[in-house]
């Protein structure tokens, strides 16, 4: 099968180019620089959709950089990052005289309402409440195929949660401080947490690949990205020090994270949704990962 994946070179293109070469895939990863298993962004505009059986999108600004101050600008970049691939992709699929068999969108967990009582599957209704549902309708909707292409195309979301992994993302951020010992909760540290090891999000997605699996709909399959099991941050927080063998008694107030962060972004982080893989589970998709203590101790061996 030939891959064609935009945001490639990022933490999870990448572990998704590894596992998809490993199963014998040939990828071609969407980038801003040109090169070898390369196709610039621009020349997708210009001169079309390269032929290719299935097209991935995980490109997107970096919402949680704490060195960038939170400004319209980057509130811009983070949306149109997002959005305009998302734009370009559908509409190279839709012109494309041999469209893929599969496009899949991956997307956020945002549309789901903080909530530490409610549990969300894919089949919970939801509508915008504020600035991170917004983004995510209008991310779906710009990957929506029209009419006249959704016959020949299997659309599938996954909504993902915070993905952990040795190589990038949140734990990155992370290990420095926990290592010196001034790891602690944020907030209350009650919020829930969901969660999902790198190598499962690239699995769910090459497991999202194969046509067979995923039915033609007009409507886009949605799958959860989340681990199935149900944390909140004080026990991620605790598991995570126990591991490393590192105090995690410095909770970081919310009042601090506004500030450092900006209200938009700090809720991020203070709010969560309890959120389970319903269908990723009933679509035949096993976790590596399925809890928090086999996830952290491969990140942490590795």
């Amino acid at each position: 099968m030939r891959v064609l994946i935009g945001g490639g070179s990022g933490f999870v293109g990448r572990e998704l180019t590894k596992l998809l070469k490993v199963k014998g895939h040939e990828v071609t990863i969407i980038s801003r620089q040109p090169g070898v298993g390369r196709v610039t962004w621009t020349e997708l505009e210009s001169l079309g959709l390269p032929e290719c059986d299935a097209v991935v999108n995980l490109a997107g600004q970096n919402i949680s950089y704490p060195l960038r101050r939170w400004s319209e600008n980057y509130r811009a970049a983070v949306f149109n990052s997002r959005i305009n691939t998302t734009r370009t992709l559908t509409r190279s699929i839709t012109s494309s005289p041999t469209p893929p068999q599969s496009w899949i969108l991956i997307t956020g967990l945002a549309c789901y309402k903080a909530n530490v009582e409610t549990l969300y599957t894919e089949d919970s209704a939801w509508t915008t409440f504020d600035l991170w549902s917004q983004l995510v309708k209008e991310w779906e909707e710009a990957g929506r195929l029209p009419d006249n292409a959704e016959k020949n195309t299997n659309q599938v979301v996954i909504r993902s949660g915070v993905v952990l992994g040795r190589g990038g993302g949140a734990i990155k951020q992370m290990l420095t401080p926990f290592w010196l010992g001034l790891g602690g909760t944020l907030g209350s540290g009650a919020q829930p947490f969901p969660w999902i090891h790198v190598s499962d999000l690239a699995g769910i997605i090459a497991h999202s690949l194969e046509p067979s699996r995923v039915p033609t709909s007009p409507q886009p399959e949605v799958f959860n990205g989340v681990a199935p099991a149900l944390n909140t941050n004080r026990e991620f927080t605790q598991e995570l020090g126990r591991l490393l063998k590192r105090p995690t008694l410095l909770p970081v107030p919310e009042l601090l994270l506004r500030a450092v962060l900006g209200r938009e972004r700090a809720a991020i982080l203070t709010q969560g949704q309890r959120v389970v893989p319903k269908r990723t589970l009933e679509s035949g998709y096993r976790f590596q990962y399925p809890d928090l203590t086999s996830a952290l101790q491969q990140i942490l061996t590795c």
